[in-house]
C-alpha cells in the first residue's frame, strides 16, 4: 500500500468477508510502503477491529517490488495470495484460486482477460514489452499476468532463495516453475484514488524486465559489432579497387559526418546496454538490504527465520 488512503476501507469491506467464508485461520498482512497520507493509521484502525489484520511499516518508499517482497518474507499460510489494495485484483477470485490450489496446482496464475480499461498506449506498450521479452528473456513469461497470483508454500519458501537486489517479479515468480494454472479475470477500473504508476516508471521497470533475465543485449551488440566490422572491410577493399581503377576522389564532408554520427551514435548505444548490466552488479554487490522496517503491528516479536530473509 502506497498512499491508498481513499481505497482501503473498501478493500478491506470486499476482501474479510471472502476470507471469513473460507477459513478461520488467515492472516492479511499489509505493507506500507512509506506512505505520506494516512494509510498507515487506517492500517491500524483495522487492525483494532481484526487482529488477522497485521501490519509491517518500511522506513520509506522502497518500490513495489520490494513492498511485495517484505510481504511474502512474513507470510506465514500454507497458501500465500499477493494483491494490490486498489481493488483491481478481486478478492471475489479467491475462493477459485484456493479450488484450484486444492486440485493440486502449486502456483495460481491470474490473467487479464481484457485490458479494455486501460488506454490505448498503456495496451500498446504493454503488447510490445511481452514480445520482447518473449523474444529475448530466457525466462518466458504469460502474456497479461498479474502479481496477484496463489502460491503454495513451497514455492514461497523456494522464492526465498532468490537474494537479488534488483526484483522483476513476475520474472522470478516465472523462473520457479512449478505446476501451474491459469485463471483469467477482467480487472475492474480502480475504485478510488489514481495510480502511482507513470509512463517513465513504466519503461524503466520493462527494462528491469528484460536486463534482469538475459545477457542477450550483450549477445547481439556483439553480432552487431562483427557485422558491421565485416562490412567496413569489405567497403575497404571496395574503396580500394575503385581508386586503382577510376583515381583518387575527394570524399565529401557530409557522408563523412553521417558516418561519424552513426558510428557514434552505435557505441553510445552499446555503452548504455553494458551500463545497465554495470549498474546492476553495483547494486547487487553493494548487498544493502532489499528493505527497512520501521514497526510491525501483529506479529511475533521474533523476525522471520534466517532463510526467510535478505
Amino acid at each position: 500500500m502506497y498512499n491508498e488512503a481513499d481505497s482501503i476501507e473498501n478493500f478491506f469491506a470486499s476482501l474479510i468477508p471472502v476470507l471469513d467464508q473460507i477459513a478461520e485461520d488467515y492472516e492479511v498482512i499489509c505493507v506500507n510502503d512509506g506512505s505520506s497520507d494516512n494509510t498507515l493509521e487506517l492500517i491500524k484502525k483495522n487492525n483494532q477491529i481484526n487482529r488477522r489484520i497485521k501490519v509491517i511499516d518500511l522506513s520509506r518508499n522502497f518500490g513495489k517490488e520490494n513492498a511485495l517482497t517484505a510481504g511474502l518474507h512474513y507470510a506465514d499460510g500454507d497458501a500465500v495470495i499477493p494483491l494490490d489494495s486498489d481493488l483491481q485484483d478481486p478478492p471475489e477470485l479467491i475462493p477459485e484460486l484456493i479450488e484450484k490450489w486444492h486440485e493440486g496446482y502449486r502456483v495460481v496464475q491470474c490473467i487479464r482477460a481484457d485490458r479494455s480499461h486501460d488506454s490505448f498506449i498503456k495496451r500498446f506498450t504493454a503488447g510490445v514489452f511481452y514480445r520482447v521479452n518473449q523474444k529475448l528473456s530466457d525466462v518466458s513469461i504469460p502474456v497479461n499476468v498479474a502479481d496477484f497470483r496463489l502460491m503454495d508454500r513451497q514455492v514461497v519458501d523456494a522464492l526465498q532463495l532468490l537474494p537479488e537486489r534488483t526484483r522483476f517479479m513476475k520474472g522470478i515468480f516465472a523462473w520457479l516453475g512449478y505446476d501451474v494454472a491459469q485463471v483469467s479475470y477482467v480487472r475492474p477500473p480502480r475504485a478510488k484514488g489514481a495510480s502511482k504508476w507513470n509512463y517513465w516508471k513504466l519503461w524503466n521497470f520493462a527494462l528491469e524486465g528484460i536486463f534482469s533475465f538475459t545477457t542477450l543485449p550483450l549477445r547481439i551488440w556483439t553480432y552487431l559489432g562483427f557485422v558491421l566490422a565485416v562490412a567496413a572491410a569489405l567497403y575497404i577493399v571496395f574503396t580500394i579497387f575503385k581508386v586503382l581503377i577510376m583515381g583518387i576522389d575527394v570524399p565529401g564532408y557530409a557522408s563523412t559526418l553521417v558516418v561519424l554520427l552513426f558510428f557514434s551514435g552505435l557505441n553510445m548505444i552499446g555503452l548504455g546496454i553494458l551500463g545497465e548490466y554495470v549498474g546492476r552488479i553495483f547494486t547487487e554487490v553493494k548487498r544493502r538490504p532489499l528493505y527497512l522496517i520501521k514497526q510491525t503491528i501483529g506479529f511475533d516479536e521474533s523476525p522471520p527465520p534466517a532463510n526467510r530473509r535478505l
